[in-house]
């Protein structure tokens, strides 16, 4: 049967690989032919991710990516050891819900580091020489957060914004060397951070509107992978500077 999803023989990147979206996207590239290298902080779990893997050809590394200093190195580590990449995934994000009065300085970095600066310091690092190959696939996992605003949010919905915004911004500026840069816009999705929604939130009437809202239901990491995987073949290779939304149709509501 003819595939237009294949990715056999590349090499992928993904961080926070180790549960939810990026967990389920790291399994289906390998069902999908690719070698995959998964980063995320949870050593253990990075190995129980490790294990629903097929083919051969993987590996994981243990880094934190709040420690965006540190980054060069790590990711110059990784490409010696393993070689150059032809995709990238940043599915690494935390979630945040924090009134302005207890919205600090050090609060809103914190979740900039991980969900967005992180982003672009890895993109940074791999587009030096030897690092990449031509064609490369980038994608990041934003959030339709980056479009629809909620209180207590400002910090989350902001690092989705500004990854949505850089993405316009390289696709245009990576071009010229062959590669591409998108970012898929989940709605809710059952992650960890559809979990810490219904814990904080679930029982609220703003809760009830937005289930209501999304008529399709909650989607599964696997609706978001599948969208990921499509962006990182060649049957996307007309599409950059993309934010693509995955949201059961919320936002049409």
């Amino acid at each position: 049967m003819y595939n237009i999803v294949d990715l056999t023989g590349r090499q992928i990147l993904i961080t926070g690989a180790s549960s939810g979206m990026g967990r389920e996207t790291a399994i289906l590239c390998s069902k999908l032919g690719a070698k995959v290298v998964l980063v995320a902080r949870n050593e253990v779990r990075l190995q129980e991710a490790m294990s629903n893997l097929e083919g051969d050809g993987h590996a994981y590394y243990s880094f934190d990516l709040s420690k965006v200093d540190e980054i060069e190195d790590f990711i110059k580590m990784v490409v010696s050891e393993r070689g150059a990449m032809d995709g990238f995934v940043h599915s690494a994000g935390v979630g945040s819900t924090r009134p302005l009065k207890l919205l600090k300085p050090a609060a809103l970095r914190e979740v900039m580091e991980i969900n967005y600066f992180s982003f672009v310091e890895i993109i940074r690092c791999l587009m030096k020489k030897n690092a990449y190959n031509e064609g490369m696939s980038i994608v990041g996992i934003s959030s339709i957060s980056s479009k629809q605003g909620n209180q207590t949010k400002t910090a989350y919905c902001a690092s989705k914004s500004a990854m949505d915004a850089s993405v316009r911004c390289l696709a245009k500026e990576l071009a010229d060397k062959k590669v591409r840069v998108n970012a898929v816009n989940p709605a809710l999705i059952k992650t960890e951070i559809y979990q810490q929604f219904l814990n904080n939130s679930g029982e609220s009437e703003d809760a009830k509107n937005i289930m209501q809202r999304q008529y399709l239901g909650i989607g599964e990491p696997i609706d978001v992978a599948n969208m990921i995987v499509y962006l990182l073949s060649d049957a996307a290779k007309f599409i950059t500077g993309s934010c693509v939304d995955i949201d059961g149709g919320r936002l049409s509501s």
